[in-house]
């Protein structure tokens, strides 16, 4: 299949990450994890609002009474975009100092599903994978995990995607969305540096799984059975995390990463860290859940 990758817009952050589609509001939101921010794109008129955070957001959800249930570090936030205030739901590993909240979404159930990583290097088995609900209360899922990533459901909510980066590992849980309970696991996938270790991913209206190959600068689709349908060449070297966006949640946008100068290379690299738009995909995404507060 041709896809045609362009440059979505004229900006550049230095770890873009968490594309969201608020299809009540008509925007695209996404967060500069390093910048602090969340930012947030009106889909009509492209005109952009930042707000700013006290320290790195690592990922953010929807919430049915649209505010925000945002990642700080090691707390979960709930977030008004109209006022401004936050409120601390929950803390996540405050005594792992090591780590920090990464990759998040809301899942079928309602709840926030997000997964913390190994901020030094090389990492360190010390992260886990958590279960955030309305009241705050904190469910670990899982621990051991080194860098937490790939959060995604099947169209029917009965089936959890979730990935390590460190390792290249993801795997699917069957899934009930009425309680959030996990039922048996198997691997899915198993990705190297030059297949591109898994980051941020999201699911198509056919149950496609696309993982931002963050080491191999691609981005993967696999199919509902693990095996891999393309692998696309991405125009920077470290992609993120896809997006269905739009109001025919037709887009695809992905997010990137902002590399550090290479006084080797002939040219400087002036497209990393932007958001990109592939097209030529054919395929269109699912709905956003929200929290359920």
């Amino acid at each position: 299949m041709s896809h045609k990758i362009t440059r979505f817009l004229d900006t550049t952050y230095q770890l873009g990450e968490c594309p969201t589609w608020d299809e009540r509001n008509n925007r695209l939101l996404w967060v500069d994890i390093q910048g602090r921010t969340i930012q947030s794109m009106d889909w009509t008129t492209r005109d952009i609002t930042t707000w700013y955070f006290d320290n790195e957001v690592g990922s953010f959800g929807l919430t049915e009474d649209d505010r925000l249930v945002v990642g700080v570090w090691d707390k979960i936030l709930l977030f008004d975009p109209k006022t401004e205030k936050s409120d601390i739901l929950a803390e996540v590993q405050v005594d792992v100092p090591g780590t920090r909240l990464n990759d998040g979404k809301i899942g079928p159930d309602g709840a926030f599903w997000i997964g913390t990583m190994d901020t030094a290097s090389p990492r360190e088995p010390i992260a886990g994978l958590f279960r955030i609900d309305g009241k705050g209360n904190v469910e670990e899922i899982r621990d051991e995990l080194q860098c937490s990533n790939g959060l995604a459901w099947s169209a029917d909510g009965t089936y959890m995607y979730h990935a390590d980066s460190t390792p290249g590992w993801i795997e699917c849980y069957a899934f009930d969305p009425a309680t959030g309970a996990l039922g048996s696991k198997m691997l899915y996938a198993q990705q190297t540096n030059e297949t591109g270790r898994p980051d941020g991913a999201t699911v198509d209206a056919d149950g496609n799984y696309w993982s931002a190959g963050v080491s191999a600068g691609v981005l993967n689709c696999f199919a509902p059975d693990g095996n891999l349908l393309e692998a696309i060449p991405m125009p920077v070297p470290k992609p993120t995390m896809p997006c269905f966006c739009g109001p025919e949640l037709d887009q695809l946008i992905v997010t990137t990463i902002k590399q550090p100068t290479d006084p080797t290379a002939i040219e400087p690299d002036t497209l990393s860290g932007g958001l990109f738009l592939v097209e030529g995909h054919g395929r269109k995404g699912l709905k956003t859940e929200r929290f359920k507060v």
